[in-house]
C-alpha cells in the first residue's frame, strides 16, 4: 500500500481522483493548495468555497485533508512573470507555468515531506515509460485532455506522479461521483485564469499595470481607425471588443499586430488577411518531457503541434537551435501569439514545448 498525497482543487476531477486511490486500499491524504488570496469585488473568496467543498469530500471518502498555502510562491514564480509578459506586450499561459512551479514542484516537495509515495492530481493525462523514464500521454478524453498544459513537467517530477482519472471520460468521472454520493459531483468546472475568476479581465489587470491608450491603425493603409485602450488589453486574432464598427470594404475587423515601441495597434479587416497568417514560429525556452530534445542541436524531426489547447494537431517539422526551436508548419497558422505555448506531440506521446516569441 503506498502513500497518496493527492492535489485537491474542490473540483469534481481531483475528488474521483482521491476516491479511486482510496477505493484500491492505497493510504490517501488530501491536500488544498490555496494559491491566491485577494478577493473578488464582492469581498469573497472562491478558494473558501473551495476549501469547504475538498474538506465536505474527504470527509464523505473517509480521509484525512490539510491546506497549505503557497500565495507567496505563486507571486513569485507564476504572477510575477505574468505581468511582465503583459507588460511586454505578449499574452501568456500562466496555467503552463503554475504546473511546473506550484504543483509539480512545491507541492510535490511538500507531498515528500508528509511522507508521500506518490502525489496525484485530477489531470486528464495519462502516464506511460520509455527507456528515458516516464513519459506524458494525452488524456483518454480528447476533448478534456490536459497534456497541454502539463508540457514543461519534466520526467523526473512525473515519476512521482499518478493521474487516476486519466483514462476515464469526464462523464464516467461525474457519474462516479454521483453514484458514490460525493458533494462536487455536479459543480461547474472552473474556466479561465484562476486568480482572475467571473471578474472583467481589463479592470483585474489595471489593478497591477498603468494602461497607456494609443492609436489603432490599419494594416497596409497605416490609416486611423480607433484608439486601443491599452495594448496589453488585446491579443492577435481578436475581433470583439475593438469599438471600430463598419467601414472599410465591410468586413468584421482583426487584431493583426501590437507595435510596442510606437504603441499602435495595427488591425486589418476579414479572418483571410495574410497578416493573421504565418508558418514559421520561435518558440523558446524549450521544455522537454524526457530532458533533452528528440533530435541534435540543428537536426529537423516531423512531428504534431498545437498552439493552443484545444486545437487539432498540426503537422509541423521542429528544428532545435540555439536560439530556441524553430516550428515550421505544413500549413499555414492563424493568430500565433507571442507568450502563448505551442506543444509538440508524437501520436499520443507529448514530447514538450516552447513559449512563442516570434513569428516569421
Amino acid at each position: 500500500m503506498a502513500r497518496v498525497v493527492v492535489g485537491m482543487s474542490g473540483g469534481v476531477d481531483s475528488s474521483v481522483a482521491a476516491l479511486l486511490l482510496h477505493r484500491a486500499g492505497h493510504d490517501v491524504v488530501g491536500v488544498f493548495m490555496k494559491n491566491w488570496e485577494e478577493t473578488d469585488p464582492n469581498g469573497t473568496c472562491a478558494a473558501e468555497a473551495d476549501w469547504a467543498d475538498v474538506r465536505a469530500v474527504c470527509d464523505c471518502i473517509g480521509i484525512p485533508y490539510y491546506a497549505v498555502n503557497f500565495a507567496k510562491e505563486y507571486w513569485d514564480r507564476v504572477f510575477a512573470y505574468f505581468l511582465e509578459e503583459y507588460r511586454a506586450g505578449r499574452t501568456p499561459n500562466p496555467d503552463v507555468l503554475c504546473n511546473r512551479e506550484i504543483k509539480f514542484k512545491a507541492f510535490l516537495d511538500f507531498a515528500h515531506k508528509l511522507g508521500a509515495d506518490h502525489m496525484a492530481t485530477g489531470h486528464f493525462a495519462r502516464l506511460g515509460q520509455s527507456d528515458a523514464g516516464r513519459t506524458l500521454l494525452r488524456g483518454a478524453d480528447s476533448d478534456k485532455d490536459q497534456s497541454y498544459f502539463l508540457y514543461m513537467v519534466g520526467h523526473e517530477a512525473l515519476a512521482h506522479t499518478l493521474f487516476p482519472v486519466g483514462d476515464l471520460t469526464k462523464a464516467q468521472v461525474r457519474r462516479i461521483a454521483g453514484e458514490a454520493g460525493l458533494p462536487t459531483c455536479d459543480k461547474k468546472d472552473s474556466t479561465g485564469v484562476c486568480f482572475i475568476g467571473e471578474r472583467n479581465f481589463k479592470a483585474f489587470l489595471q489593478n497591477y499595470l498603468p494602461a497607456q491608450p494609443g492609436e489603432m491603425r490599419q494594416m497596409g493603409t497605416g490609416r486611423v481607425v480607433g484608439r486601443h485602450d491599452g495594448l496589453m488589453y488585446y491579443t492577435l486574432g481578436q475581433r470583439r471588443g475593438l469599438g471600430i464598427g463598419g467601414g472599410g470594404d465591410g468586413r468584421r475587423w482583426f487584431v493583426v499586430q501590437k507595435d510596442l515601441r510606437t504603441n499602435v495597434l495595427w488591425v486589418a479587416q476579414g479572418d483571410d488577411h495574410p497578416a493573421l497568417y504565418t508558418t514559421r514560429a520561435l518558440a523558446v525556452d524549450p521544455a522537454w518531457v524526457a530532458g533533452q530534445a528528440p533530435a541534435a542541436m540543428g537536426q529537423a524531426f516531423p512531428c504534431t503541434a498545437r498552439y493552443r489547447y484545444r486545437q487539432a494537431d498540426q503537422s509541423v517539422t521542429i528544428t532545435p537551435t540555439k536560439q530556441g526551436v524553430w516550428v515550421t508548419a505544413d500549413t499555414p497558422q492563424r493568430a500565433v501569439t507571442p507568450g502563448q505555448s505551442v506543444v509538440f506531440y508524437q501520436g499520443e506521446v507529448c514530447l514538450g514545448g516552447g513559449v512563442v516569441a516570434e513569428t516569421a
